[in-house]
């Protein structure tokens, strides 16, 4: 029994390294997109392309009809049963319904783009720009599609080469157009980056199944099972990019677009730098979940197994972000950008809450209750709003990150009381003892990068550093074959 526990820790932290180390070389090429667009373009730039691409994440949200998500668990049953007949139909029916997503999110951007023009800017008429974003809603729909497919049949290799590819092929893009363009260069990158994805992912799905439109009545009847299954989850994502593109408006008409860049560069290397430890939740995780979900025992073990494995290996890795964050900021995009290091600090804390949180947010999508998922991810963004709007209003940009902790704070209580009244979900005394370590750490570290400078504030930094990574060592090694291996290996 030992030995098969110590097998399903391995087993996390395998596949946690393994999707994290993929999603860690994607955030390393948009890192250096981000350079080249701090320099060539500034903070203004960033802000504008920020503000720009939340609408078009806004527009795919609304428009997608959530075939990436309603799509796979019906294709992948059909696939496990091999019939291939039934499995081409399938891939014929989820293309048709791309190509009508396609076009929704064409009409979408057209339709609404004087109106978010009017909410989002106090200069100038970008109602043009908004319009040009529906090529690229188009083309990422027809791109979803494609990748549900890839999913589906189990085409993890190639999913994992198309976003590398995609990654850099955006950077190979832009950057020239933000050098001749500058601020005009931003929306054709935006588009050209879709439009070069969806390629990519075309590329790889036709190899495998050719690509061919097919049209029969009976399809737009057999893919309406799809779009009820995701319409939920669409929703949710909806309000969250609608939300993100809220906040991005508020602060350019309270602000500046500066400011708007800002926001966006401190929420992007803090926020998403712990989404390398995160990404393999969907893919790994939340299969493994949805097996026990009917379970309440197993389901209690599942997800606590897998909060401890990511907030031991999360934790060293936000203290360490905390303190070379004065450095990384003027590296990654320059030195103008240094006053939001003290809102990127803060808002490396509320990580620690989203380590604690996600794994049990996952077992409503596990059940299938997608009402209830949608209630909570719609009360998370509406406290992240109100927050940020009387954190800036406040505090400027540092009250901004002080209301992303609060907000996660927030979900945090919401989502594990929730999962405690609902589905018995019991957190163990580890998860408590782990959290409460190395929590107290990262907070002793922020607190030594408000009042610490010069070589003390490296050297107590960096030993805080290295108390949080021996401790996280020394748990998982008791906890896995780690160490047993590393030793086979280096053949001590």
């Amino acid at each position: 029994m030992e030995e098969q526990k110590k097998d399903v820790y391995s087993h996390i932290l395998k596949y946690t390294g393994l999707f994290g180390g993929v999603q860690g070389l994607v955030i390393l090429i948009g890192l250096v997109r981000n350079k080249a667009m701090a320099l060539l373009i500034g903070a203004s730039g960033m802000g504008f392309n920020a503000l720009m691409t939340s609408v078009q994440n806004f527009a795919a949200q609304c428009t997608s009809l959530g075939l990436s998500l309603g799509a796979v668990p019906r294709m992948s049953e059909i696939y496990e049963d091999g019939n291939q007949k039934e499995l081409n139909y399938q891939i014929h029916v989820i293309r048709l319904w791309s190509v009508i997503a396609a076009i929704l999110g064409l009409l979408f951007c057209l339709v609404v783009s004087p109106l978010i023009n009017e909410l989002s800017f106090t200069w100038g008429n970008h109602t043009l720009h908004y319009a040009m974003l529906g090529v690229s809603v188009a083309v990422l729909a027809i791109a979803a599609g494609e990748t549900a497919i890839l999913k589906s049949t189990r085409h993890v290799a190639a999913l994992a080469k198309i976003q590398t590819i995609a990654a850099a092929g955006s950077v190979v893009v832009s950057v020239p157009l933000y050098y001749f363009w500058r601020h005009s260069g931003v929306v054709p990158a935006i588009v050209l980056g879709a439009v070069l994805n969806m390629l990519v992912t075309m590329v790889y799905s036709s190899y495998s199944y050719p690509y061919r439109l097919k049209f029969e009545r009976r399809m737009l009847r057999d893919g309406i099972g799809m779009v009820k299954l995701g319409l939920a989850f669409v929703l949710a994502a909806a309000i969250g990019s609608g939300s993100e593109m809220l906040i991005r408006s508020f602060l350019n008409v309270e602000g500046s677009m500066d400011e708007v860049g800002l926001y966006n560069a401190a929420y992007m290397i803090s926020i998403t730098y712990a989404g390398m430890v995160f990404s393999a939740m969907e893919t790994d995780y939340f299969p493994r979940l949805s097996a026990v979900s009917k379970d309440v025992l197993a389901t209690n073990e599942t997800v606590n197994k897998q909060m401890e494995v990511s907030l031991l290996m999360l934790s060293p890795m936000l203290v360490a972000l905390l303190m070379f964050l004065p450095v990384l900021i003027p590296i990654l995009f320059s030195s103008e950008f240094l006053p939001v290091v003290g809102m990127a600090q803060v808002a490396v804390l509320a990580m620690y809450f989203k380590v604690l949180t996600l794994p049990v947010a996952y077992i409503t999508l596990a059940r299938g209750y997608s009402l209830s998922f949608l209630f909570l991810e719609s009360a998370y963004f509406v406290v992240l709003v109100i927050s940020v709007v009387i954190g800036f209003t406040r505090g400027g940009i540092y009250g901004a990150g002080v209301a992303l902790v609060v907000a996660h704070v927030f979900d945090y209580l919401m989502i594990n009381g929730y999962a405690y009244s609902k589905y018995d979900y019991r957190c163990t005394t580890f998860i408590g003892r782990y959290a409460v370590i190395q929590l107290s750490v990262g907070i002793v570290a922020f607190v030594v990068s408000l009042l610490a400078e010069g070589w003390t504030y490296w050297i107590v930094e960096a030993a805080l550093t290295l108390v949080s990574t021996a401790y996280s060592v020394y748990v998982l090694r008791q906890k896995t074959h780690l160490w047993e291996a590393l030793k086979r290996k280096l053949k001590i």
